[in-house]
This record gives structure tokens, sequence and C-alpha cells, in this order.
């Protein structure tokens, strides 16, 4: 009895590691699947004026996933910057992170649905940002995504499923980074300009430059400053390890004379 009871926690372990990390990976996907809804909108708002009101907005609420993405977008520069972050006890924060998971997931998927269906694609302005930019806007999306997923997806998903690790696995960040490149080798990282692009066509044809186009542009070049501020910190703690190694090595070879 006790080999069989055994036998069927081994099974059980060894069907909810896969399926956690596919969980987990595929809700941290939401965040960065935001920003590409979101310049799909400011795409559709200057291409489609008339046609895209009556259609597009019938599938989703543009002003409650901008909330939620400048919420996330703040919350991640100002951990950036402090370091502090969301407590992760259970209680209030866990209602909250349901909250916000079901709502950025029903904006996302109704959206995305929409979306496909007018036809729209953000790449369409051909804009493209320096290499420089491009870069640390990814590193700064990364980031979000990754205290999105701490904070949100990794509390939602260790309370339904009993029994998975509280702690951040390193196979869990391997994973959502390559989910992540891969939504950005495949469409986001040309898509996500028009964030940007269509704020400032509207501006050099001396159109009216809405308030969601200016969320759009803000929310981008907010994002580039969080991986400026995450290379700034990288680089000076790279530079503090290549200072103590030369502190410390005249000292070695001194005992070993």
């Amino acid at each position: 009895m006790f080999c069989l009871q055994n036998l069927q926690h081994k099974a059980k372990g060894l069907l909810i590691g896969p399926f956690y990390l596919l969980a987990t990976n595929l809700l941290s996907l939401l965040l960065p699947l935001s920003f590409l809804l979101l310049a799909r909108v400011s795409c559709a708002h200057y291409l489609f004026a008339s046609y895209f009101h009556f259609s597009f907005f019938m599938y989703t609420s543009p002003v409650v996933l901008y909330v939620l993405v400048s919420t996330i977008s703040i919350a991640t520069f100002i951990h950036g910057l402090t370091g502090k972050i969301l407590s992760e006890s259970p209680g209030h924060h866990l209602y909250l992170a349901w909250i916000l998971l079901c709502s950025l997931q029903i904006c996302v998927g109704l959206g995305i649905e929409g979306s496909i269906a007018v036809g729209v694609n953000g790449s369409s302005f051909g804009f493209e940002r320096s290499l420089f930019i491009r870069v640390i806007f990814f590193l700064g999306l990364h980031q979000t995504m990754h205290l999105w997923f701490r904070t949100v997806v990794k509390a939602v998903v260790d309370d339904t499923m009993f029994g998975a690790s509280k702690e951040e696995r390193w196979v869990e960040k391997v994973g959502m980074a390559l989910t992540f490149c891969g939504l950005w080798w495949w469409n986001l990282r040309d898509e996500v300009e028009s964030l940007v692009a269509v704020a400032e066509t509207k501006k050099d044809l001396l159109m009216s430059v809405g308030v969601a186009d200016s969320v759009g542009w803000w929310l981008y070049y907010q994002t580039a400053t969080i991986g400026m501020v995450r290379l700034v910190k990288g680089l000076l703690w790279l530079g503090m390890m290549v200072r103590r190694n030369s502190i410390t090595h005249p000292c070695d070879v001194e005992d070993k004379v």
C-alpha cells in the first residue's frame, strides 16, 4: 500500500511539473501580447477610423488594457530603481493577482481575436528604431514580463496547483525567456514600434495626437527606460566584480610568494 501511494505521488509530480511550466509560460506571455495588442490598436486608430470604431471596439476595451499595462510598467520601473516589490504573502495580494490576471487575459484574448478579424498589422508603417533602442526596449519588456511573472502569474499558479514549488527555479526563467524570445522574433519586434510610429506620424502630418497615442508613445519609452536601468545596473555590477578581483589578486600573489 505504501509503495502504491509512493508511485502515485511520483506520477503526480511528473505530471504537475510540465503542466506547471506550460501554464506559467503561457500566462507570462500575456504581458508582451498586451504590448502587441496596444500597437495594433494604435495602428487601427490611424488606418481604419470609422470601420475600426464599429468592429474592433466591440471585442475589447483598450482603456482597461492601457491602465493595466501602465500600472505594471510603473511598478517595474519603481522596482528597478528601488528594488522594492509587491508583497508575495497570501491575502489581498492573491486576490489582486487573480483580478489582474483574469482582466488581462480577457482583454488580450478578445482583442487579439478582434485585430485578426479586422486584419490589423502594426508593422505596416515601416518605421524602425535604432538597434540600441530596440535592445534596451527588449531588455525592459523582458524585465516587465519577469515582474509580472513573479508577482501575479506565479502567485495564481501556485495557489491553483497544490504541491507546486514556491521558489523560482532556473528552468522557469529559461522557459519564460525562450517563449518571450520566440514571440519577439516572430512578430513583436516589428509591430510594437507602432506605439511610437503612429504618434510621430500624426505629429509630422500635423494631425491631432490622441490620448491613446500619447500613452502608447509613453509606454514604449518607459519600457526602454526600464531596460536602460537594467543595463546600467548590470554594467555597474560587472565593474564592481572586476574591481574586486583586481584588488584581491595582488594579495593572492603575495600569499603565494
